[in-house]
């Protein structure tokens, strides 16, 4: 698990997690600017990050690392960066992270899918397709990102995101 942190004590913690073919360096210039806007930060970010391991294992590597890192109870609020937002949801949908999320924010996610997910072998990209059964049973129940504050940001301009 690569990882950036800076401590400030005081505020709810924001979790920063990269995506496809990212690294913790990914994140740093949001992690600077939350940290000067006067945010916790701690970019966790679950490897292999190729696509090589299936989401739902660096979504436990994720819950691993923020009950390693967090007091129980600790709240959180989390930002997701393309794949790592697909990381964030399996790991608030299956693995007690709707105990522990308060915020949620995904930017470029593939939430329905991407579609060059139909071209990989890699098993995380083959989760990417569109109606893939990971993607259809992340979406069939949509109450753990309904029951708390939850932003997606994305662009019609990206290719790859359905």
């Amino acid at each position: 698990m690569n990882e950036k942190r800076a401590a400030d004590s005081g505020s709810i913690p924001v979790v920063l997690v990269p995506g496809w073919l990212d690294n913790a360096n990914k994140m740093g210039s949001l992690a600077t600017f939350l940290r000067k806007e006067g945010f916790a930060t701690l970019i966790l970010s679950p490897q292999p990050s190729d696509g090589s391991v299936p989401v739902e294992t660096l979504a436990g590597q994720l819950a691993e690392e923020i009950e390693r890192r967090f007091a129980p109870g600790q709240m959180i609020d989390f930002v997701g960066f393309s794949m790592g937002g697909l990381i964030g949801r399996a790991y608030l949908h299956w693995m007690g992270g709707s105990e522990r999320i308060r915020r949620f924010v995904t930017i470029s996610t593939p939430h329905r899918g991407a579609i060059g997910g139909r071209l990989a072998w890699q098993p995380a990209l083959r989760q990417m397709v569109p109606d893939s059964p990971f993607i259809t049973s992340l979406n069939e129940n949509l109450d753990d990102l309904s029951s708390r504050p939850f932003l997606s940001i994305w662009t019609p301009l990206d290719l790859t995101v359905v």
